[in-house]
């Protein structure tokens, strides 16, 4: 199937072109379609070739250094990828995944500079795209950064269903003093109500208590599974944290390596600075005339003595 011109002309970066330009363009390109959950490519992998989204959906993704994936884009139908790769000839910067069934248009780099030559705004326009992709990924990764752990627990904690949420508020509560008190006081009242005479009002549950020891044996029982299920949720927000200090101590360990490496670099460049001013100081001593040589007049003059008197 041949490529559409009238779909390149809602393309930014053909939309320059002339309609004789973009169906010459058309002809040099080639249709391809990807199942979904096809790799079209790796990061590290070497290529040559553009992708140009008309049907479907494309995940761009790199790995931090913790192993994690970073989501860079996910263009749509009109937008293109791996613009890098064909630009400078080096290997891929990221790995494309198809999220569904899709079609692409794939250019060749020899068909592209073939387009710069004729129009080389659509190069500007290349850059720009490529200047959004790269602001974008730099707002990814200074949010993962930045990330703070009570809001990605309150992200977890909007996730539960109404039962966790009953079942943390219950645990929450028979952990404080206001329980504790209430508790007390019911015991209290309790069996006073069934020790001490009152006129008119027999006593429901007499010593040794077994109504009350039923009802305070259900309630452990009860705020045991509520105690439990709220741990449950709680080791998860502990994951949570961990995973994200985690991420910091690996990120922070990256920086000292980077201060390292700056601090090499500067001793190595102040070692070259000092060889070269030394080598400066040594051409200047050995030149005559200057103050590191002694003149032979001066070396040959005797020195008269003190007169002691």
């Amino acid at each position: 199937m041949a490529v559409d011109p009238g779909f390149l002309a809602k393309i930014s970066l053909f939309s320059p072109l002339d309609d004789d330009e973009r169906a010459v363009l058309a002809q040099a390109m080639q249709e391809r379609g990807v199942p979904a959950g096809e790799i079209l490519f790796r990061a590290g992998e070497p290529g040559d070739s553009m992708f140009i989204v008309v049907d479907g959906g494309i995940e761009l993704s790199v790995k931090d250094k913790a192993g994690q994936k970073i989501v860079l884009h996910t263009p749509g139908t009109g937008e293109f990828f791996g613009e890098l790769s064909l630009l400078d000839g080096g290997s891929r910067t990221a790995t494309a995944v198809a999220t569904a069934e899709s079609q692409l248009y794939v250019l060749d780099r020899e068909d592209m500079l073939q387009l710069f030559k004729k129009r080389p705004e659509a190069g500007l326009d290349m850059l720009g795209a490529m200047g959004r992709m790269t602001r974008k990924a730099n707002a990814l990764l200074q949010s993962r950064v930045s990330r703070n752990v009570n809001e990605q627990v309150e992200v977890e904690m909007s996730k539960m269903s109404l039962l966790n949420r009953i079942a943390d508020v219950i645990a929450a509560f028979s952990g404080s003093m206001a329980f504790l008190i209430l508790n007390g006081l019911w015991f209290i009242l309790w069996i006073a109500v069934n020790v001490i005479p009152i006129p008119g009002m027999e006593a429901f549950d007499p010593y040794p208590f077994g109504l009350l020891t039923m009802i305070v044996s259900l309630e452990a029982i009860f705020l045991s599974c509520f105690v439990l299920i709220s741990q449950d949720r709680q080791s998860a927000k502990d994951r949570v944290r961990s995973d994200v200090e985690y991420e910091i101590n690996i990120k922070a360990e990256l920086e000292v390596a980077h201060l390292h490496e700056k601090t090499d670099r500067i001793h190595e460049e102040m070692l070259d600075r000092f060889t070269r001013i030394e080598k400066a100081l040594g051409v200047a001593a050995r030149k005559p005339g200057t103050s590191g040589d002694i003149p032979k007049a001066a070396a040959s003059t005797p020195t008269l003595p003190r007169s002691g008197g």
